[in-house]
């Protein structure tokens, strides 16, 4: 890296650092200030705080290996995602907004009551706080060295005698933080640079974020998800012009791939099931409902924090949505021809297989940015990718803080355990120094992760049979406490056997296995232990007016409207046609963008692509309509 590169880097850093300072008097003042920014965000700063965050250093890098080794249609199991992300805006966010809660754990006594909720609410806050997040954050960092790797090189910078003892400590580990692991060359030097660089990546982090709270994160967010565009924008250009163009990318794939490879050209380039290969049954299925087979299926987690944190109903709706079409539509837009070019520019090894070959092709984001990219552009993509690695780094530390501040301190510590109030003051401190421990445990899970994808694929099949329950939980008033946790336990038990029992490439089978066998448990816990304190449940409805089928909570209110079923169904039809237009442009120009054929049952491709803008751009007015212009629910009885 040039001078010019390394400024924009200093740049960047103090950006971060002065947010978070900036904001660290108002963070101070409370809980709700610190978490949940004073519940003060407008809709699109929040939405575009959850795409940053979602931009995660580590995504660019799965999206490349998952092109290389499945073709683009396997990026639909990151698209689809899409549907939840509406769900979540369109029906659910509303109620997250009114519930008035710091987290979703806390959410659980008000929705069920004490007894078993008190239990889920500890466990949530364990399960989710500490070893989900801090799996999902080793997964970050670990993109974080494969990303420092070429461009911070500590052992040319420092004395030999300092980094000496790095070397050491981690030859001490015997664990390699390299691509290539143990029979990479200079193995142990490599680890220790990488080691250097994930504490220096870290420290700022932590430096800004536990200073100024959800308020500094959501700052350096939007400069982050800018930056991450136009270097992204930028890398894919150079990218592209080093094969000759968009035509010549799509001609050096059919070329390329003919023979020799797994896939064929039209293989990699096809964005329907009808031209992939291996689109069974069985994997359309996973792929058509994973988006509801996850731990955030209602926005349990981050995405519901920013929900929260929302000034207005309206606010939390558009944030939803702007987070999709930044995440879904302009992001994807930018990442396919970049990943297509990157396998061009750097062909596949054939001695490479199984999770190094996985890794490998990961590993090429990161190549093509320090071989391609010329002074400056290079700069900006390192800043870029490092500013996506410290959104999502301080999302997850600010997230999982506040489970071990809110939840474990304040709920079982302070008031079940010690019996007292703790002072607003002692609580911010707890949240900041939870911070440190949060990442301490991700550090530790780190050198366990063989690759990104690997990682990933464990967390899907670990959240996937806890989300049909935690989106039933809004929208029928039976779900009860002792169903959810039924979920959690059925998970965490069927996840090894099904990894035992269905090894290998048959991840979709273990997936929807898992997704359905722990909703039956879970529903069926439900019905036989419910339904809660009819008065608990009258209470969570008046602070929450969840959508759905509450009719006899509804009854018992004596509400004015009793629009529950209503209001369901409009934002169901609101989500869909929101998810049919942004899906229909997606393939419509991506399809034009990298050359993918046509199914084979449409014979113009021309046709094609304009039938799918042509819809997606009629929807837009229609969705806008019913998602948007409908009246808040009466909050008032008779």
């Amino acid at each position: 890296m040039t001078g010019l590169d390394w400024a924009i880097l200093a740049a960047f850093i103090l950006y971060a650092l002065q947010a978070g300072f900036r904001e660290r008097a108002v963070a101070s003042q409370n809980l709700e200030e610190y978490f949940l920014a004073g519940r003060s965000l407008p809709g699109w700063k929040a939405g575009l705080s959850m795409a940053a965050t979602q931009f995660a250093a580590d995504t660019p890098l799965l999206v490349t290996g998952l092109v290389a080794t499945a073709g683009i249609f396997a990026l639909w199991r990151l698209w689809i995602f899409a549907l939840a992300f509406l769900l979540m805006g369109f029906l659910l966010a509303p109620s997250w907004r009114r519930v008035g809660v710091l987290t979703d754990a806390e959410l659980t006594e008000v929705r069920y009551g004490h007894g078993a909720a008190s239990a889920l609410r500890g466990i949530k806050a364990i399960y989710f706080g500490t070893i989900v997040n801090c799996t999902v954050l080793a997964m970050v960092l670990l993109a974080a060295t494969r990303l420092a790797e070429p461009f911070l090189l500590w052992d040319q910078w420092l004395p030999s005698g300092l980094f000496d003892v790095f070397v050491h400590i981690v030859k001490w580990g015997a664990v390699p933080f390299t691509v290539g692991g143990l029979e990479a060359d200079n193995v142990w030097v490599r680890s220790a640079n990488n080691l250097l660089s994930i504490g220096a990546i870290v420290s700022v982090t932590v430096l800004y974020s536990t200073t100024g709270g959800l308020r500094s994160v959501v700052a350096t967010d939007l400069v982050q998800f800018g930056i991450g565009i136009v270097a992204s924008g930028a890398f894919a250009w150079v990218v592209v012009d080093h094969v000759g163009g968009l035509a010549s990318l799509t001609q050096h794939i059919q070329n390329q791939f003919s023979v020799g490879y797994p896939l064929t050209g039209n293989e990699i380039l096809a964005f329907t099931p009808f031209g992939a290969r291996d689109a069974t049954m069985l994997v359309l299925l996973v792929y058509g409902f994973q988006w509801l087979l996850q731990m955030n299926a209602d926005g349990t987690g981050y995405l519901a924090q920013r929900s929260m944190a929302c000034r207005s109903d309206h606010d939390a709706r558009v944030a939803a949505v702007v987070f999709t079409v930044a995440q879904v539509l302009l992001r994807s837009l930018i990442w396919l021809p970049l990943a297509l070019g990157l396998l061009v520019v750097f062909p596949p090894l054939p001695e490479v297989i199984g999770s190094q070959f996985i890794a490998a092709r990961e590993f090429t984001f990161v190549q093509g940015i320090h071989e391609l990219l010329p002074p400056g552009i290079k700069g900006l993509m390192v800043v870029g990718m490092l500013a996506a690695l410290a959104s999502t780094v301080d999302t997850h530390l600010n997230w999982g803080a506040s489970y071990w501040t809110n939840d474990i301190y304040r709920r079982f510590i302070c008031e079940g355990w010690l019996k007292r109030t703790p002072s607003q003051r002692a609580l911010v401190w707890v949240a900041r120094g939870s911070n440190l421990l949060i990442l301490v445990i991700a550090l530790c899970i780190l050198p366990w992760l063989s690759s990104i994808q690997t990682a990933w694929q464990i967390s899907l099949l670990l959240g996937a049979g806890m989300g049909v329950v935690l989106v039933l939980r809004w929208v029928w008033w039976r779900v009860t406490a002792w169903g959810e946790l039924a979920c959690i336990a059925a998970s965490v038990l069927m996840a090894p056997l099904l990894l035992w029992a269905l090894p290998g490439q048959q991840e979709e089978l273990r997936l929807l296995i898992m997704g359905i066998g722990a909703a039956v448990i879970g529903i069926t816990v439900s019905w036989f232990t419910g339904p809660e304190d009819l008065d608990r449940l009258e209470d969570f409805y008046r602070r929450a007016r969840p959508p759905g089928f509450w009719g006899p909570i509804e009854r018992r209110v004596q509400l004015e409207q009793q629009d529950g079923v209503r209001r369901f169904w409009r934002a169901i039809l609101a989500m869909g046609l929101t998810a049919l237009s942004i899906f229909c442009l997606l393939t419509g120009i991506g399809t034009w963008l990298v050359g993918s054929p046509a199914p084979e049952w449409m014979p113009w491709r021309e046709v094609w692509i304009a039938g799918l803008l042509v819809v997606g751009i009629l929807l837009i007015p229609i969705w806008i309509s019913v998602g948007f212009r409908q009246s808040e629910p009466v909050t008032s009885a008779k």
